[in-house]
């Protein structure tokens, strides 16, 4: 979905580093973190995927009464056809599908923005979360995260998305509460 690559320039190798053992944080020139789960497991990205569960749920409830509505009034139209003349009942008939039509673009608009709202939250996660990224490389003396996916082999030592998760969880919480965390310089 995306990669993640923080780097430093070579003045990040010449600094003395050392890891924060209590954490179990390996010391190790590159890092590997597997990106969705980082946000699907901390509490910001659980806030985002319940929020936008209920959003589609109430957006879903909207489209079944909008389809009983259209049912009806489908119905109420059908039954006209017997009394009414073909060209105005064709009038009518043309009417109602262009009524259908533009309800379900529309209705279609609000499914694709739920998507897209996913995907910024996604990129907003990134970039508060960034901080806490950069602090555990700096911890480790890594000069690159690598997203785990796009790595043939590596120990598992190398992957700090748990401890990752919960070093965000702990400096940004659910991303409702104001942080410090995303106005703090990354380097």
């Amino acid at each position: 979905m995306f990669a993640l690559a923080l780097t430093f320039g070579t003045s990040l190798g010449a600094q003395n580093w050392s890891p924060d053992l209590s954490y179990s944080l390996p010391y190790s020139a590159i890092l590997t973190v597997a990106p969705d789960r980082l946000f699907i497991e901390s509490a910001y990205g659980q806030r985002v995927v319940r929020e936008i569960e209920t959003e589609g749920a109430a957006l879903a409830t909207e489209n079944r009464r909008i389809e009983s509505q259209l049912m009806a009034e489908e119905q109420e139209l059908t039954g006209l056809r017997a009394e009414m003349d073909p060209g105005e009942f064709r009038a009518l008939a043309d009417a109602f599908d262009q009524k259908v039509q533009r309800i379900r673009r529309e209705q279609d608009a609000k499914a694709r923005e739920l998507g897209e709202q996913q995907d910024r939250a996604r990129s907003e996660f990134l970039e508060v979360a960034r901080p806490v990224l950069v602090t555990l490389m700096r911890e480790s003396g890594a000069s690159v995260i690598l997203q785990r996916s796009s790595v043939f082999l590596s120990a598992d030592s190398t992957d700090i998305t748990d401890l990752a998760v919960a070093r965000i969880d702990a400096e940004i919480g659910d991303g409702t509460q104001d942080s410090e965390v995303s106005d703090q310089d990354p380097q």
